[in-house]
Order: structure tokens, then sequence, then C-alpha cells
């Protein structure tokens, strides 16, 4: 029988960026092995509820020139709260058991790491939020 746990683990991509190293800290530890390949799993979802977040605030995000899209996605990332602890719910929702257990230690400097990553990962998708919703699936 398989657990929650071990289904979690294998649907998570492997990323040769995630170096692990002895004298790395346990945030950063937990940034590599954890945050990282979960937002990597999620990277389909997060572009469709940019999409989606996109569409709600009446598409204004079309019509600005790349440097203010760009101030757009952070914006939304750093300052609407619904909006961060819904992104915050989706990754969070992804740890396993003894993953919560450690994040619930440090869960604040936790969060600006995987905002970081998000909003990173997002600006790097930022072409994609162009298309039309359908077309991501």
């Amino acid at each position: 029988m398989t657990t929650r746990h071990t289904n979690l683990k294998a649907m998570r991509p492997e990323l040769e960026s995630g170096i692990i190293s002895e004298n790395m800290s346990s945030d950063e530890r937990f940034q590599n092995e954890t945050l990282r390949p979960i937002i990597k799993l999620q990277e389909d979802l997060f572009i469709v509820v940019v999409k989606n977040y996109i569409a709600k605030h009446k598409n204004v995000f079309y019509g600005l020139s790349l440097p203010k899209k760009i101030a757009y996605v952070e914006n939304a990332i750093q300052r609407d709260m619904k909006f961060r602890n819904s992104v915050k719910g989706m990754i969070i929702g992804q740890f396993t058991v003894d993953e919560y257990l450690r994040y619930i230690e440090n869960s604040s400097a936790l969060n600006k790491r995987m905002m970081n990553i998000t909003k990173e990962q997002l600006i790097n998708n930022i072409q994609l939020f162009d298309l039309p919703l359908a077309e991501v699936v």
C-alpha cells in the first residue's frame, strides 16, 4: 500500500539546480529539497491561476508594457494577501506531514523563500499569460 508521503514525493520533478551540501542552512536545504520541486510541479497550475487573476482584475495586465507586467505579477504575489495565501496553500498542500512540521518551525522565513521562487517562476513565464486560458491546459 502506498502512502500519501510516497505519492507526493514520487510526483515531484528532480531538479539539478537544487544542490544539497553539508554546510547549507536548514532553510536553504528545505528550499532546495522541498519548495523548488513543488513549485516546479505546480508551474502549469500557477500559470492558469495568474491568468484567472488577470481576468478577475479586468484584464488590465494585457495593456501594460513588459516592465509593468512584471511589476503587476510582483505586486500580486507580494501585496495581494488573498492571492498570496491562495498560492501558499497550493504549495503547502503538497507538503508531506514531516515537511509541514519542518515548515512550521520557521514559516515566516520559508514563506519569503516560497514567494520569491514563485515570483521568479511566474516572471520567467510571463509570455504565457498572453495566451488564451484554454491553450495552457
